[in-house]
């Protein structure tokens, strides 16, 4: 058992990661995950535990915080009619799938392999959001047949090489798609659920050693962790929520971008041991 200072160490971290996730959530409409993973591996990082094993901790217990927030997400826009059914069902299976596959890749990788590829598919993403435009168009409808059996897997299988829910990868195909942007938000939140249930269940089963592992983990899952972020974005999303209604969060999202790209680019530098 680690002393009491580490565990209150951990505790304040934690509480601090929650609530700084939380308001970033409910202002810039970003997904909790990237956040959450880069400060899990940070906070785990400082506290002693960096491991080979260090990332799927961090992928594995973002994972189930997306439990609670995408479901209370798609429950929530489901209420305003927000949520497109017919693409959910239609891209559920696929993602599903997509997403056990992620679980086996990422439980067999070191958490080195892990850092490179989230910082690549984070640092896209961030050039997205400070790069891409409203008006850019692949197609007016969502993709089906061969297409959808392709892309819904690949959805499935990043979000979980990155820890994160649908909102990265799903909300830029749906729009891409002609989906305005309230409606591919609100199906994107379902995304979250089908990525999140399957792969929190396979990383339970991942096997971490005791050394490596943060106290109270139940398999790669720091149950502490998933806690106390959960209680936390439950009370700063609201705020978040407020300041996004008495601001413009679009200048705020360019900022978010490059501080995306930077963390991104210093997950790469360690990835390549410099």
């Amino acid at each position: 058992m680690p002393d009491t200072l580490t565990l209150l160490a951990m505790l304040v971290l934690l509480l601090a990661i929650g609530a700084i996730a939380g308001v970033l959530a409910g202002l810039l409409g970003v997904g909790g995950g990237i956040v959450l993973v880069t400060a899990f591996f940070y906070a785990f990082h400082s506290l002693g535990y960096d491991s080979a094993y260090l990332m799927q901790i961090c992928l594995a217990t973002s994972l189930a915080t997306i439990i609670v927030t995408s479901t209370r997400s798609v429950l929530s826009h489901a209420k305003k009619d927000a949520v497109d059914w017919q693409v959910l069902k239609g891209w559920a299976p696929g993602i599903a799938a997509g997403a056990v596959i992620g679980v086996l890749v990422a439980a067999s990788l070191r958490s080195v392999v892990l850092q490179g590829i989230f910082g690549g598919l984070a640092m896209a993403v961030g050039l997205y959001m400070a790069l891409g435009r409203s008006d850019w168009r692949l197609g007016d409808t969502m993709p089906k047949g061969f297409k959808r059996a392709v892309l819904s897997p690949v959805v499935g299988f990043l979000s979980v090489l990155m820890g994160i829910g649908g909102g990265s990868f799903g909300v830029p195909l749906m729009t891409l798609h002609g989906a305005p942007i309230h409606r591919a938000v609100a199906t994107a939140s379902g995304f979250g659920v089908l990525i999140a249930v399957p792969s929190v269940l396979g990383f339970f089963f991942v096997q971490i050693p005791d050394g490596a592992r943060p106290p109270f983990t139940l398999g790669a899952v720091n149950i502490p962790a998933f806690l106390v972020v959960i209680a936390m974005t439950l009370i700063t999303t609201p705020l978040g929520v407020r300041m996004a209604h008495a601001m413009d969060p679009k200048p705020l999202k360019r900022v978010f971008a490059v501080f995306l790209i930077l963390v991104a680019g210093n997950m790469l530098r360690k990835a390549a041991g410099f």
